[in-house]
């Protein structure tokens, strides 16, 4: 899986891997605290500004700087949040013929940094318009790209119902099950790379409320990210998978200055996928998500820290 020629590369064609999204868009507006405020306690935040953002569209973003062809998959509502997001998407090169807008606010997240930690309230709006069929819209892309990008900002059957369509394709899935919800479970069944904090690892071991705990398929690949100290890379169960793969994979994160944490975690996810579906190794595919998301922690907001491939190398 991890040494196979991507099918742009199989093609001859000179573009980058075909990587499709789909996902959320949201509207963020982050503010800048002193301090993380205390129950019933007014506090005035030292700045304000507004960012485009959601995980989905900001996986989109980072996998075109990185020279993918991707084309995002989502809902935004019809008003000017929506029409501003879709601008953005569509001025970094992303096909967004499958964006609609519906007749529901565009999604909202709430992000508050202190000194010590991002939080961030979300409120999906217009993504959880996105159903089964309008991911089905989007079937002949998903089926011809070379990977799907996946998290759970989305419902859990549209999510599922692009996965399925994915699988039966022959493109990589490729979950980042953050949060963590209902999408999990419907999807681990299917993907090939999980992508997961160090929370989200440990909700992967926890019963659901049948309990019965999600499995991954043997041959899935599981990424844990560590924030400053990198990543570590679980490589398939499977005897022969695990043989070829050397076992666990550690990959250090260089020392970077901190400005704004949010977005990192999209960066990793958006360059895992860009390096997979490029033909790249597992470990070098987390090499480059690794260097993706500590350059994102040194800009504010999320996707206009998200890095171009130049940027990476230079």
């Amino acid at each position: 899986m991890s040494n196979s020629p991507s099918r742009t590369e199989g093609a001859g064609g000179p573009r980058g891997p075909r990587i499709v999204v789909v996902g959320s868009l949201n509207a963020d507006v982050t503010l800048w605290v002193p301090r993380r405020p205390s129950p019933d306690e007014t506090m005035h935040a030292d700045r304000i500004a507004w960012f485009r953002g959601g995980k989905g569209a900001n996986q989109a973003v980072v996998a075109a700087r990185l020279g993918a062809h991707v084309v995002m998959v989502g809902r935004v509502g019809d008003d000017e949040q929506g029409r501003w997001l879709r601008s953005g998407l569509e001025a970094e090169g992303i096909d967004c013929r499958h964006v609609a807008s519906v007749d529901v606010p565009t999604g909202l997240a709430v992000i508050t940094v202190d000194p010590d930690d991002v939080s961030i309230m979300v409120a999906a709006g217009a993504n959880a318009s996105l159903d089964a069929g309008g991911v089905q819209a989007a079937a002949a892309e998903i089926a011809a790209a070379d990977a799907l990008l996946l998290q759970g900002e989305v419902s859990a059957q549209a999510a599922r119902t692009a996965a399925e369509i994915a699988r039966s394709g022959g493109t990589l899935v490729v979950l980042n099950p953050a949060p963590y919800n209902d999408v999990a479970p419907a999807v681990l069944p299917l993907a090939d790379i999980v992508i997961v904090n160090r929370a989200e690892a440990g909700q992967l071991r926890h019963p659901d409320a049948a309990g019965a705990v999600p499995e991954l398929r043997p041959e899935a690949v599981l990424v844990e990210t560590r924030g400053a100290a990198g990543c570590v890379v679980r490589p398939p169960r499977t005897a022969d998978a695990a043989a070829d793969a050397g076992g666990e994979i550690t990959v250090g994160a260089p020392q970077v200055a901190v400005a704004d944490a949010t977005g990192a975690g999209d960066a990793f996810a958006g360059a895992f996928a860009v390096g997979m579906a490029s033909g790249a190794t597992v470990a070098e595919a987390a090499r480059l998500a690794v260097q993706a998301g500590a350059w994102a922690v040194t800009v504010a907001g999320a996707q206009p820290s998200l890095p171009t491939m130049a940027q990476l190398r230079g």
